[in-house]
């Protein structure tokens, strides 16, 4: 069975990353549950996708310039909810037995936070959800970081066009994190659907998910491959045609 993800919380459903969208996921009955995390200037974990705040807040400017008691002062775009912190989202989500994938972001610059990798691994250690987590990025070497903190963390690779041509293409960016032991693949789906072959020589099946697919008919597409998992805005749709691929 294709396991379903729901991106950022379920940004298609509720404001994306937000404790709201996580709890409401939480009920749905998926089997994973994808977000993104930033540094704060006082080196702590937000939980926000974009480097700034104007896309998704009432807040303008780069998330790295601010404390976190600033952004959790911050309330999101159609919402009454703040910014939540990377403990908020964890205490809710140990809630249910959810696969975590913890997408490690870079900063509004598109530098690598420095520590970030070693302050998340130990966050959730310290809230006992460790194997359950996947540490997820488009940075190869932010990866590599994390597994030399944590042998064994389980990691992930996201890969798009934009992100596969500045590694030289695809085939060079597939050999870069193939070289990590272990790791995931999620791949943005027109590309996965024309580098498939490619892909599952490097991964296999069952290392290899697609994201972002949403309307019915690509997301029965996506379910009836032999992948490991789909990432998607509309978690809800998503079960309800994978209940009737099964049927």
């Amino acid at each position: 069975m294709v396991k379903i993800i729901g991106h950022r919380g379920a940004r298609d459903l509720w404001p994306e990353n937000s404790l709201e969208g996580f709890r409401n996921l939480i009920e749905l009955g998926v089997e994973g549950v994808e977000f993104d995390i930033h540094q704060t200037r006082d080196n702590e974990i937000a939980v926000i996708h974009d480097p700034t705040l104007d896309r998704t807040t009432h807040g303008s400017g780069p998330v790295g310039e601010r404390t976190l008691a600033e952004l959790q002062s911050i309330v999101l775009r159609n919402s009454r909810e703040r910014i939540p912190s990377l403990d908020d989202v964890l205490d809710v989500l140990g809630e249910r037995a959810l696969e975590l994938h913890v997408e490690i972001k870079t900063d509004a610059l598109g530098n690598s936070y420095p520590g970030l990798e070693r302050r998340v691994i130990a966050a959730i250690e310290r809230h006992g959800l460790r194997d359950r987590t996947i540490l997820t990025c488009f940075a190869p070497d932010v990866l590599e970081t994390a597994r030399r903190l944590d042998r064994t963390i389980r990691v992930l690779g996201s890969l798009d066009r934009r992100s596969a041509e500045m590694m030289g293409g695809l085939l060079l960016a597939l050999d870069r994190f193939a070289a990590i032991d272990g790791c995931f693949l999620a791949v943005e789906k027109s590309l996965l659907a024309l580098g498939m072959e490619a892909c599952v020589a490097k991964f296999g099946h069952e290392r290899l998910g697609a994201w972002v697919p949403n309307e019915e008919a690509d997301l029965a597409a996506w379910l009836s491959r032999p992948i490991r998992q789909i990432t998607t805005d509309r978690p809800d749709l998503a079960l309800k045609v994978r209940e009737g691929l099964t049927c």
